[in-house]
């Protein structure tokens, strides 16, 4: 494993020397796997779906004088099928969790039937699924020379209808404690989409369109179009949703063999899988762009990005070939969960036209953390300590506010342990300042507390496809500053420089990825702050009266969704 770059002894209380920040080399995971196929079995009878219990399917309200409007689609309803690795709040890694959550509730809210098919992991979050059962016992999915015996089980995810696939096999492909890390990953999740399509297909459910995400499920349209649809399943569309093209599930030709998919000289053709650089691999990521009716990523800059400013990973040239079929829609995030009117994990709530009560946050969050209470203002950093989120400029950024007379608060963690040690000897060297704090892990009723604490945000990423910090941080009137980049610039308009109206801008943006980049941006706001209070408080409220509900976001899906379920 490459070492940080970056881990020396963290410098003095003193500003740092504007210089472009040295890079941090990520560990790279290779998948390595074989395995063959069998034919596909006759379909089973249909199954009864189990009777649900007594649910309410309204989502709760937030308290306002004007809750959010969901307005009549003229579109007629659909049948959607989500084929997910991650659903929150019961399987989260990362942000992905949250998105198929967000827009399956806000498509059923438009009077869609939405079903969602994940694995049924042993580290799912139980506690969050109501009247699990199961639902079809005897599901034989094609692996290998022979077949696996499934087991899928129903159940209500805060409302939300939910298949759990859960294979009986020596494999343990979803026992694991873990949802991902391994290397036989590849293998697991191309078991997991053909055993979603199977059951799909052996229960007769037909739906209009197939949603499936990222390089974990991009499978699907593949087994759809060159296996079930001479099988009877011509109806169904597919929608392909990339979340991330830094992970593009490139593996060998083992999958094809595993999966039934079979005829490696016919998929290993550049036009089909055949990954674009290594013409002995195939990229499931790819697979999905191919064979895909339509093709989104999280924002529509950073749909540019990946095609055009070579942050597609490779993808660039597949992504040209597909263009017609290829766009960004920015993710929403839940109000239900994320509104300072009814958020229960802060002890003060406020909106935007009592803001003053966001001050008692503030307070309430030195005394958790143990830092001084004075009249400076907290900068912020929520998330995952990755490479893609800016460590370099996030380390600059603790030294910059505390010399600019600043308090620095961080949450977050890294799966990478040399990075989690930097940030511990870190901590320890600021351990007594009391203007800082660092926090190494996640905990959820924290982070609320620091959204509604801090005065700014920081997120200084490398690339972002969407980003969902700025967005929280915004409904909770933290200003965020950010790198203008994917999604971050798609949601946040810089107070000075924006080719918004006045009250339209909603933060700070810097573009260079250096550290007199960051200054220029986190410098405004700190000075914003201090010298100019009333705007900054105006800005706030601009901050909070955007409206990144999955409302729009929710709209332009099912205008994706129209478009392609005749063609």
């Amino acid at each position: 494993m490459v070492e940080p770059k970056f881990a020396e002894t963290p410098e003095p209380l003193e500003q740092t020397p504007s210089k472009a920040p040295e890079p941090l080399p990520e560990p790279v995971m290779e998948n390595t796997e074989s395995l063959e196929a069998v034919p596909t079995p006759e379909p089973e009878s249909v199954p009864a779906e189990p009777e649900p219990q007594v649910m309410d399917r309204a989502p709760v309200q937030p308290e306002r004088d004007q809750p959010p409007q969901h307005p009549v689609s003229s579109i007629p309803s659909m049948f959607i099928v989500q084929i997910t690795p991650e659903l929150a709040p019961v399987a989260k890694v990362g942000g992905l969790a949250d998105v198929v959550f967000g827009i399956s509730n806000e498509l059923e809210i438009r009077g869609n039937h939405v079903e969602i098919i994940l694995p049924k992991y042993d580290c799912l979050r139980y506690d969050h699924i109501w009247g699990l059962c199961e639902t079809y016992k005897d599901l034989w999915v094609p692996w290998y020379g022979g077949a696996i015996h499934c087991t899928v089980y129903f159940g209500f995810v805060h409302g939300r209808k939910c298949f759990f696939i859960e294979p009986h096999s020596s494999d343990n492909f979803f026992s694991r404690g873990c949802i991902y890390g391994f290397n036989d990953d590849v293998l697991r999740f191309a078991f997991f989409t053909r055993a979603a399509m199977e059951f799909l297909w052996k229960s007769g459910k037909n739906p209009e369109i197939i949603h499936c995400h990222d390089w974990q499920t991009a499978l699907a349209p593949v087994f759809l179009f060159e296996i079930y649809k001479f099988l009877g399943m011509t109806h169904p569309r597919v929608c392909f949703t990339i979340h991330n093209f830094k992970h593009q599930g490139v593996t060998g030709a083992q999958v094809l063999q595993a999966t039934g998919l079979n005829r490696p000289e016919y998929y290993f053709h550049y036009d089909r899988l055949r990954d674009n650089f290594n013409p002995h691999a195939l990229n499931l990521m790819k697979a999905g762009v191919v064979y895909s009716n339509f093709v989104t990523t999280v924002s529509p800059r950073h749909a540019s990005e990946a095609k055009d400013q070579g942050q597609g990973f490779g993808l660039e040239p597949t992504l040209h070939i597909h263009h017609v079929k290829y766009g960004g829609v920015v993710n929403g995030i839940d109000y239900n969960m994320w509104n300072p009117e009814i958020d229960h994990h802060i002890p003060h709530r406020y909106g935007v036209d009592h803001i003053d009560e966001k001050y008692k946050n503030k307070k309430a969050l030195r005394g958790r953390l143990m830092i001084a209470d004075n009249e400076k203002p907290i900068v912020a950093f929520v998330g995952r300590l990755d490479p893609q989120k800016g460590l370099e400029l996030i380390r600059h950024a603790i030294f910059y506010t505390l010399y600019r007379r600043g308090q620095f608060v961080l949450l977050g963690s890294s799966p990478n342990g040399q990075i989690n040690s930097y940030f511990w000897s870190l901590k320890h060297q600021l351990n007594d300042n009391p203007d800082c704090h660092i926090e190494i892990g996640f905990n959820e009723e924290l982070s609320h507390l620091i959204y509604a604490g801090a005065d700014i945000m920081l997120v200084p990423s490398q690339f972002e496809p969407c980003g969902l910090t700025q967005l929280i941080a915004m409904r909770y009137g933290t200003i965020p500053v950010v790198r203008e980049v994917g999604g971050l610039a798609d949601t946040v308009f810089d107070k000075d420089y924006s080719y918004k109206p006045l009250h339209e801008r909603n933060g700070y943006v810097f573009k260079d990825y250096d550290y007199s980049g960051l200054e220029s941006a986190l410098g405004r706001a700190l000075s914003c702050y201090y010298d100019y209070p009333e705007h900054f408080r105006e800005l706030m409220k601009n901050a909070m009266r955007y409206d990144y509900s999955w409302k729009n976001p929710g709209q332009d899906y099912l205008n994706i969704y129209d478009l392609i379920r005749e063609k």
